[in-house]
């Protein structure tokens, strides 16, 4: 027989929310929907290693290369890329962007370094 589990947890944001579908002690897996002209923080991961599939819009992801520059890589329906620890991004939506996201399973490791919505340094949604 086949279980279904619900459709996931549903966490609003004020950029938009996120959709946890997948979550287990190795990985988890979530949905976001950034609405336009929105942004995450800018943060940074001391464990976690995400990597992320744009379903539908346009990202502006902000990225720190193997030269600690902050770079804006452009990113549209079908294009992926990974963040690893110890890097500073943040995802800033040009259109309502959807796109997913697995990564290993430390949800909570989250260091904001500047936030539009006055969640510095927090882990707050």
């Amino acid at each position: 027989m086949i279980t279904f589990a619900p459709s996931g947890r549903r966490v609003p944001k004020p950029w938009g929310y996120e959709v946890i579908w997948a979550e287990t002690d190795r990985y988890a897996a979530k949905l976001l929907v950034i609405e336009a002209a929105h942004q995450l923080s800018l943060q940074v991961h001391v464990h976690k290693d995400e990597s992320i599939l744009v379903l539908s819009g346009q990202l502006g992801l902000l990225l720190e290369d193997d030269s600690d520059e902050l770079r804006i890589h452009e990113l549209g329906p079908g294009d992926t890329a990974r963040v690893r620890p110890g890097r500073q991004h943040r995802f800033m939506a040009r259109r309502r962007t959807e796109l997913i996201e697995v990564s290993s399973p430390e949800l909570d490791d989250v260091i904001r370094l500047s936030d539009a919505y006055g969640r510095t340094g927090t882990t707050s949604p």
